[in-house]
């Protein structure tokens, strides 16, 4: 088969991508559309030779395209059949996020990572959250308010050469909250320009009162993610005017990832900005109103022992310990805060 014989609609609807490990041939085909994936064996006669591998990006939702080829093994017509089994192949199914797991977990246990970021692993779940959002490694993602840079020391070498890593760090509307934050987004461009080997694909803007600035965002996006920020846009009264800015950014078909610190049902607005706690509820309904669609709630971050009633609000737990040594073993014991995680999707 050549390529001239695969239609349009199939380059454009399906990631193949070359899973040939050892001397047996796997080929992961990938429906976009219904979020499958299946592992497809060929006869071991067929050959490196025989394969033909065409990289393009191109504006697609939710993947830019990588597909490989083996000639005269795979047909057009199993593809679009969703890896329909033939006489050549034998399929299996698979989420399509678990393509990615293997080079997302080498990010993770990666040496960029500091020992001190790695025992937060136990409470943040960095892989279940990420694959929860089907983060790809050929991805374009833009990531709000990456604070010191947790994430995005996994996120970087994840999507190196592959995708894009663009950090939109938060600029408040308050002089003096501004002024808080400056010292942190100084230092994290600094871990940045240190290690170019790393960070040096990423693109650096800013977000302020809804809009980005030092970067092209419009429709550009794949995932954009979110972590642990929405009650400090509550209390700076920009949480709407992010949302509609992240609707913009993302691509038709893109996901917007959210982890934030979880109030208990019908929490007062004022509490949740002085406790750092946000109801589901109001996530949800400002996100709607935003133009997102729900696609999923995931509890890979819930932690039942939380009970929300601190005298410093969710600061009071790790790692902050806003309390200083006062109940700091309670807390300890606590861990970190029970969060939700949600997908929204642009769907239109």
């Amino acid at each position: 088969m050549l390529l001239a014989d695969v239609p349009r609609h199939v380059i454009s609807d399906f990631q193949v991508r070359d899973d040939a490990l050892r001397e047996d041939r796997y080929w992961a085909v990938g429906d976009r559309r219904a979020r499958k994936a299946c592992i497809v064996w060929h006869p071991p006669n067929t050959t490196t030779s025989q394969m033909i591998e065409i990289r393009q990006r191109r504006a697609l939702p939710g993947y830019p395209l990588l597909l490989v080829l083996a000639i005269a093994a795979v047909s057009a017509a199993a593809m679009t059949a969703g890896c329909a089994a033939s006489s050549q192949a034998v399929t299996r199914d698979l989420p399509v996020s678990e393509l990615a797991a293997t080079s997302l977990t080498a990010a993770i246990d990666g040496s960029q990572r500091s020992e001190k970021a790695r025992a937060r692993d136990v409470y943040r779940h960095p892989q279940e959250t990420l694959r929860f959002f089907d983060v790809g490694s050929m991805q374009t993602v833009l990531e709000i308010a990456p604070g010191g840079g947790w994430y995005t020391d996994i996120l970087a070498p994840y999507l190196r050469g592959h995708g894009r890593l663009y950090e939109a760090q938060y600029v408040s509307t308050s002089a003096e909250l501004a002024d808080e934050d400056r010292p942190t987004d100084a230092a994290f461009r600094r871990k940045l320009a240190g290690e170019p080997a790393i960070y040096g694909d990423i693109v650096v803007g800013t977000l302020r009162a809804g809009e980005f600035s030092g970067f092209d965002a419009d429709g550009q996006f794949d995932r954009v993610l979110t972590f642990r920020n929405i009650h400090n846009w509550m209390k700076d009264g920009q949480f709407d005017a992010n949302l509609r800015a992240f609707y913009r950014a993302l691509k038709l078909g893109g996901i917007l990832g959210v982890e934030e610190h979880r109030a208990r049902p019908g929490t007062a607005l004022q509490q949740m900005i002085d406790t750092g706690y946000v109801t589901e509820d109001y996530v949800i309904e400002h996100a709607k109103a935003a133009g997102f669609t729900l696609a999923g709630r995931s509890e890979i971050n819930a932690n039942a022992r939380d009970t929300k009633d601190y005298p410093h609000g969710v600061w009071s737990l790790p790692p902050t310990y806003a309390g200083g040594d006062v109940d700091r073993a309670r807390y300890a014991a606590i861990g970190e805060s029970d969060r939700m995680t949600l997908k929204f999707v642009k769907a239109q």
